[in-house]
């Protein structure tokens, strides 16, 4: 028989202290697991997009599906927003004709199928949207396709959850057909708005990067995560030095995005890798009323709620299977697409993008020099000046599917 597997002790409530004393990744095995998880180890030696991992890539064997599908996700799965997306999109591409439903909610992973889903962390959804998907949706999903015709059941091809407002939408598609692609572009002295940029051609922001004091994720104590962090306040990151901070004038209506993201950046980096990290933030107006109890005294005002946030590995940027060093200084292209949100910003509030090259310890460090992370050595870790331009050619941006006014 196996040996039962005990409870890792961390010895402390701090993640960020206890990853960053552990230094590179390497040491994550050699001076801590020391060999007891041969699935980690197995996952570190695979750090490229190889025949591993593309075995294990379920998209393509969705297939031949002649069955009634509904996938499930939360807008705030931060264990796997891509999944349920991507599987209703390869299901939806490869078997045309088929009853194929996407429903999307504002829970963490698996919170769809328990609890009342009334809100998470600081944000109120003001319903018990957990409740109202299982006796609403599930319950007549299953009743109709498993016990037979139901007269009163009306389907859709998309029941998603839309914060900011708080409100349940059907669409016959997924993106909506009333969407239209607009890039919020980036401007100087940290504007953000829809227009191109007017500024000269080299114009750029830039920050230091230190692998040493990376930008945290979250200020919760914990060696877990907190399954609200994708919607945390982030007003302890605006106020770092090495994060670039772009938002709108308070807006005069509301403003829906719905459906996936694009990322386009124009950056160099006087190392020769590094990690781009970028976050779509709400401001509220500065009037917003707290909670009403607030045990936690939390204040709304100003609040900075995460939408959405992602990171690349920009060694990656032409190919995962192949990762290619940049050259200091030399200005590179970057583009990612980010996963769906259907968010309202409501009148008042600002559209805010952050930029930043760590996000820790959700992501390892990057070590800002072309080596292969999983063995890299304490002196491989080594500050960076990175810049990222906005104008001409090199406009850096968010490209947002718009939902126009109405459609809903």
């Amino acid at each position: 028989m196996h040996e039962k597997l005990k409870s890792f002790h961390f010895g402390t409530p701090d993640s960020y202290d206890f990853f960053l004393r552990m230094g590179p990744l390497a040491n994550s095995d050699k001076t801590l697991l020391k060999g007891r998880s041969s699935e980690w180890t197995e996952f570190l030696t695979h750090s490229t997009y190889d025949a591993f991992w593309q075995a294990r890539n379920i998209r393509p064997h969705l297939k031949n599906i002649r069955c009634a599908v509904m996938t499930v996700g939360g807008w705030y799965d931060a264990e796997d927003l891509f999944g349920p997306l991507e599987i209703y999109r390869a299901t939806e591409k490869m078997n045309p004709g088929i009853v194929n439903t996407l429903v999307m909610g504002p829970w963490p992973h698996g919170d769809w199928g328990r609890g009342t889903g009334e809100k998470l962390g600081d944000i109120s959804f003001h319903a018990k949207t957990g409740d109202f998907y299982r006796e609403k949706i599930e319950l007549p999903f299953f009743r109709h396709f498993l016990k037979g015709p139901d007269t009163n059941y009306i389907g859709a091809e998309a029941r998603v959850f839309e914060t900011g407002t708080d409100q349940w939408r059907r669409f016959d598609s997924w993106p909506p057909k009333q969407v239209s692609p607009r890039t919020l572009y980036f401007h100087a002295g940290g504007k953000l708005d829809f227009n191109s940029p007017s500024d000269g051609a080299d114009a750029f922001d830039e920050y230091i990067s230190d692998p040493a004091k990376p930008v945290p994720y979250t200020l919760e104590f914990t060696t877990g995560y907190p399954r609200s962090y994708p919607l945390h306040d982030q007003r302890f990151a605006a106020s770092r030095t090495d994060v670039l901070v772009y938002e709108t004038e308070p807006l005069e209506e509301d403003l829906t995005f719905a459906g996936p993201l694009k990322a386009t950046l124009h950056v160099s980096t006087s190392g020769t890798d590094s990690d781009w990290v970028l976050k779509l933030i709400d401001v509220y107006s500065g009037d917003f009323p707290d909670p009403n109890p607030n045990p936690a005294h939390v204040a709304m005002g100003g609040y900075q709620q995460l939408v959405r946030g992602d990171v690349f590995r920009g060694k990656f940027r032409n190919s995962f299977e192949k990762p290619e060093p940049f050259e200091p200084g030399q200005v590179a292209k970057i583009e990612f697409p980010i996963p769906d949100i259907f968010h309202t910003f409501r009148r008042g509030h600002r559209v805010m993008v952050h930029v930043q090259s760590s996000w820790f310890p959700l992501v390892d460090r990057n070590p800002q020099t072309f080596v292969n992370i999983p063995t890299a050595r304490e002196e491989d870790f080594r500050k960076a000046t990175q810049r990222v331009y906005r104008a001409g050619n090199a406009a850096s941006g968010l490209t947002v599917l718009v939902l126009a006014a109405g459609a809903k």
